[in-house]
């Protein structure tokens, strides 16, 4: 088993674990659910944060992007991860979080983050999609700036309407997991 395959089996093996549950659930979206995954109670952990930036890393390592990020909250820990791991592989990638709105004072950015360029390619991440709205959104606010994005990577695809809402906007949707894995 390569490294790549040992870290997604090490990651699964935690988010079955420590995120899964079972019972009745509302959804962000507000449909209700009788399983939920919360990544964050993972990816906020020294093991999670490691592992899913090392993943994803592998996964954006051939993409010629300018910098990584998403919406806060779901992107929050990844991407200090991502940038903490991919300085000290001696490739750093610069990283963003995308607020739910403008900052209200200073600069009222709504994005945080090394200033990104007209034209900068960038690859936006979360933690779990169900319907892809925060995706979306942040989509939104990034092509209001003219910025290209690449792709769109999250830990886990909940198959109920993300990778078909990202896709009308010319953006793939790519996950480590989906769903059916922790329902088998």
């Amino acid at each position: 088993m390569n490294s790549i395959d040992r870290n997604k089996s090490e990651l699964f093996n935690i988010l079955k674990a420590q995120a899964f549950s079972r019972g009745r659930f509302v959804l962000s979206s507000g449909k209700i659910s009788d399983y939920y995954l919360d990544a964050r109670l993972v990816t906020l952990s020294a093991a999670g944060a490691y592992l899913t930036a090392s993943i994803m890393l592998d996964m954006i390592a051939q993409d010629e992007i300018d910098a990584i990020g998403g919406p806060t909250l779901g992107a929050d820990p990844m991407v200090g991860a991502i940038a903490s791991l991919s300085y000290q592989a001696n490739r750093p990638r610069d990283t963003f979080i995308i607020r739910k709105q403008p900052k209200a004072h200073g600069k009222q950015q709504q994005v945080e983050g090394p200033l990104l360029k007209e034209n900068s390619r960038v690859v936006i991440i979360d933690d779990v999609a169900t319907t892809g709205k925060a995706f979306v959104e942040s989509i939104e606010v990034l092509q209001k700036m003219n910025i290209r994005i690449v792709k769109a990577i999250c830990v886990i695809d909940r198959q109920e309407g993300a990778r078909e809402a990202l896709a009308q906007y010319k953006v793939p949707l790519e996950s480590i997991f989906s769903i059916t894995e922790f329902l088998q």
